[in-house]
């Protein structure tokens, strides 16, 4: 979806609770224009933004710093060693994922959730061959998935088995959580929960569920599906107001330590919570979108001010910012 159309949209849903634009300006709505000049401009260095925009940079770059991302498994770079793609795969005897280091929304990425004498099942339930593994990774490769269409790298890493507590709430793909994090703290989350219509991915653009949560306790606030508000999950029927993300303190943790290990003062990082392994971060985003204003019904705006106008008085510590945010924008603050 290009950045208009994804305006447009934004804007059409806000129409709907408020009749005109000085209202969203007046509830702190965070428009792209503002977005892009005061916040990616101003805090996101140019020079930084291929750690991101990279995913095998931002894994690469995640392990030296210690912080816990899915398994690397192997990677390709090049057509004639597609042929090392089935010796890649013997080494796993699980599931796993394949996906484009340059990929956006989602496109490109292959889930298998276990291998058998059928050949390779997928999320959707139907059987892949090697052969149908080895053509992904050549369009991966041929930058069929990547931005700007240019040459890509494809990603073999261990699947994530995402915890129980979630079951009912996400459609066959892994559920994430999105926490925006401004200059070290966590200021606004989300869940994106899959659907059938998502085709099993968790892009809020293609039909998955947003939900926001409360930045105080991981707790559901609201959730909409194609910027509408909506109750109950459209595959399973659960009550989406039912949603809490276990081991929320740690989930924010996480999300601001990539402050420091990516060096970008505005950013998206989504989280993934592994049944056996916990949290962890499966990528960064140094242009995050702002639908997540329409999943929470409230606009980012008044907490970004709220950061800036503390600038360095003093140094805080990773536990003090998220104990901050937790404190000051928790809906039942």
């Amino acid at each position: 979806m290009s950045k208009t159309t994804e305006k447009m949209n934004w804007f059409q849903s806000l129409r709907e609770r408020y009749a005109r634009p000085r209202s969203l300006h007046n509830i702190g709505v965070l428009g792209m224009n503002r977005r892009n000049v005061s916040y990616i401009s101003r805090y996101n260095p140019r020079r930084l933004f291929p750690l991101v925009d990279d995913k095998l940079q931002t894994k690469e770059l995640a392990l030296d710093a210690g912080v816990k991302v899915p398994a690397l498994l192997g990677v390709i770079r090049e057509q004639h060693a597609v042929k090392n793609l089935a010796a890649i795969l013997e080494q796993c005897h699980g599931g796993f994922c394949i996906k484009p280091a340059h990929g956006s929304g989602g496109k490109g990425i292959l889930v298998i959730t276990r291998q058998s004498e059928e050949g390779y099942r997928r999320s959707n339930g139907q059987y892949a061959t090697i052969g149908d593994l080895e053509r992904h990774v050549s369009n991966i490769l041929a930058g069929l998935f990547s931005l700007g269409g240019r040459t890509d790298a494809a990603i073999i890493e261990a699947l994530i088995h995402f915890d129980d507590c979630f079951n009912g709430f996400s459609y066959e793909g892994v559920p994430d959580t999105r926490v925006i994090v401004f200059r070290g703290f966590p200021v606004m989350a989300m869940m994106r929960l899959s659907t059938s219509v998502s085709n099993g991915k968790a892009n809020l653009h293609q039909g998955a569920v947003g939900v926001g949560l409360d930045i105080g306790n991981g707790r559901a606030l609201r959730a909409v599906q194609f910027d509408k508000p909506i109750l109950l999950h459209p595959d399973t029927g659960l009550n989406m107001m039912s949603l809490k993300v276990p081991h929320w303190e740690e989930v924010l943790n996480l999300a601001v330590s990539c402050y420091e290990m990516s060096g970008l003062g505005y950013l998206g990082t989504d989280i993934v919570l592994d049944k056996y392994e916990g949290p962890m971060l499966l990528e960064l985003n140094a242009r995050p979108g702002l639908t997540i204003q329409i999943a929470n019904g409230k606009g980012l705006l008044p907490r970004l001010q709220q950061i800036e106008k503390l600038g360095h008085k003093k140094r805080m510590s990773i536990a003090d910012r998220v104990a901050y945010a937790r404190e000051h924008f928790s809906d039942n603050h």
